[in-house]
């Protein structure tokens, strides 16, 4: 690389970068052109080869109605295969895209598609949710934990019981603080 951080000098130059890409689109552009004549010579040959062309002069009645009841017929069989092609294209295309989305799972680059912000109450969801299991208004406070006073109170004393820290620590301190605190644990229990 260069000392300066400058980008490499490339070895073509611009005019024939330039006329290099006018030669591959010259030539992209009769390879088009050329399969387009193909789709086009292939679609008149296979009309060619399957629709014969129709003699209509001279026919009587009968046989008019007989040639219109094979074309229907015909007609259909044709109908028929285009629907079961574009159904195997349909879920070919539907193959294509679990399969993407299996490989953009592995690769772990997964878009997240913007999500909108929507209102909804809990009783719409739990109506949503249950349908018609669900009965009238939820009330979300009578599901809560109900605190007596009682709980309070005992609180406090236990509080109170243990006072001062300090006189706390320098009393447990030591060996036998810890048996002190085991032997009231057990006890306790």
């Amino acid at each position: 690389m260069n000392p300066k951080g400058d980008k490499p000098k490339s070895k073509i130059t611009a005019s024939r970068k330039l006329s290099l890409k006018m030669l591959l689109l010259t030539r992209a552009c009769e390879d088009l052109e050329r399969e387009r004549q193909e789709r086009e010579e292939e679609k008149v040959r296979y009309i060619g080869e399957h629709l014969p062309p129709l003699q209509l002069s001279g026919l009587s009645l009968d046989e008019l109605q007989k040639i219109c009841k094979q074309l229907h017929t015909k007609i259909d069989v044709v109908d028929e295969e285009r629907y079961d092609c574009e159904s195997k294209v349909g879920k070919h295309n539907k193959d294509i895209h679990e399969l993407k989305l299996k490989i953009q799972d592995l690769g772990g680059k997964f878009k997240k598609p913007a999500l909108r912000k929507v209102r909804v109450s809990a009783d719409e969801m739990m109506r949503a949710l249950l349908g018609s299991k669900h009965k009238g208004s939820m009330d979300l406070r009578s599901n809560l934990k109900s605190v007596k006073k009682e709980d309070v109170k005992q609180d406090k004393v236990l509080t109170s019981e243990v006072g001062d820290w300090r006189k706390n620590v320098e009393a447990m301190s030591g060996m036998e603080g810890r048996k002190k605190m085991f032997d009231t644990a057990g006890g306790a229990q």
